[in-house]
């Protein structure tokens, strides 16, 4: 028996969204990955150091499923 995959919905999407960029906001600043956290995400969304790597790789695949191509909801491939 294989492993289940968990859906994540479109409010997972929307956070990993906004702690990436809040993330790459202050990328280039000189900050640890620690201290970006600690100032900047973690009093909006509270979340630890390893979800904050595990939404940084999240994006990423986002990324990649959106780029598979047309799935059965997309409007726009509808005519």
């Amino acid at each position: 028996m294989g492993r289940r995959r968990r859906i994540k919905g479109n409010s997972y999407r929307a956070r990993v969204r906004e702690v990436n960029r809040i993330y790459d906001e202050h990328l280039n600043s000189g900050l640890s990955n620690r201290e970006i956290l600690r100032r900047y995400i973690y009093p909006v969304y509270p979340i630890s150091e390893s979800t904050l790597y595990n939404m940084l790789k999240a994006e990423f695949r986002l990324q990649m499923d959106r780029d598979e191509g047309p799935t059965l909801f997309d409007n726009e491939q509808l005519n």
